[in-house]
């Protein structure tokens, strides 16, 4: 079984935060907008090193929204920036109609996504927001593992012509993925190879999954474990090739079970290759304050969970 190495904890929020400062040296066309929020969201040094291309909105997320679409009609490339709650729930009517409805090709790039925001509590996390933003047509919704994928899917969005939502987050997590990787929008990072049950996982539970995957190869059981980044579009031909050989499924996501990746790959299986399959996510709750470790403990979106997960669906086959 291929093993990762984790090269040291480091937030996804800062692999944003470094590739948009490497985007403002090499794309003249990038400008970034913030909600008030640029310590948070790490724009700091493209920030003091752009300032003529960073705009302060404050605390106004249907205005930053509008002002970014208004930017991309004179091929400005506009990132923007605050919590994931307040990029997606605060201003879905904005990015409906000014951005998804006409193609606008603005990067919404939201921080502090899931539980793991921690301490701040249900109010500032979110669990539904890849829901949202995946039913808006037109619209890429990528959530990357680790700080690496981070910094490499900020730089591969800019050159895609189209609305974006990148999601990522506050703790620091595991950071195992190739440094200076590259990232392709849409296609799906096999990371280990099984035949008894395919483990497919998103942002924050690729770690996860990977450590899952070596507990159950201890008791004998072989997993696939398939970073998903894209949550949309989303990669079926990886999905229906490993359900195919494994016969089960399980999926891991720090998002409610209805709307996220979960409910994307069930729909791919039941229209190509109805096979078991088991959701590790939130059950449709809202969160609570609590340290990241607490929560994600609490709300079953562990390792110990996914391995309880492989264990029931594989006995389903």
């Amino acid at each position: 079984m291929k093993t990762y190495t984790n090269t040291g904890n480091k937030d996804t929020r800062s692999g944003f935060g470094a590739g948009l400062e490497e985007l403002g040296k090499k794309n003249e066309q990038v400008v970034a907008l913030c909600a008030d929020l640029t310590g948070s969201l790490k724009m700091d040094a493209f920030k003091a090193n752009h300032p003529e291309r960073f705009f302060q909105v404050g605390i106004a997320e249907a205005n930053m929204i509008g002002m970014a679409a208004g930017m991309t009609i004179g091929g400005k490339i506009p990132f923007t920036g605050t919590f994931a709650n307040f990029s997606t729930g605060r201003v879905y009517d904005q990015i409906r109609q000014s951005v998804a409805y006409s193609g606008k090709n603005v990067k919404i790039c939201a921080s502090h996504a899931g539980i793991t925001l921690g301490e701040d509590g249900a109010t500032h996390q979110i669990l539904e927001d890849i829901g949202l933003m995946k039913m808006l047509p037109g619209m890429t919704v990528i959530n990357t593992c680790d700080y690496n994928q981070t910094k490499a899917a900020t730089l591969a969005i800019a050159e895609y012509d189209g609305p974006v939502y990148l999601r990522f987050g506050r703790p620091k997590v595991a950071n195992f993925t190739p440094e200076n990787g590259e990232f392709k929008i849409g296609e799906a990072v096999e990371l280990t190879q099984g035949n008894d049950v395919t483990i497919i996982a998103t942002g924050h539970l690729v770690w996860e999954a990977l450590e899952a995957a070596k507990t159950l190869n201890e008791s004998g059981i072989s997993a696939e474990v398939i970073n998903i980044h894209t949550i949309k579009p989303l990669d079926a031909n990886a999905i229906i090739a490993s359900a195919k050989k494994t016969g089960c499924v399980v999926t891991a996501e720090e998002h409610n079970y209805m709307g996220g990746l979960g409910e994307s790959v069930a729909r791919v299986l039941s229209e190509n290759t109805p096979t078991p399959i088991e959701m590790v996510a939130t059950q449709d709750t809202f969160g609570e304050s609590g340290t990241p470790a607490q929560l994600m403990e609490k709300y079953g979106l562990n390792a110990e969970a996914i391995v309880k997960a492989a264990t029931k669906v594989i006995a389903r086959k």
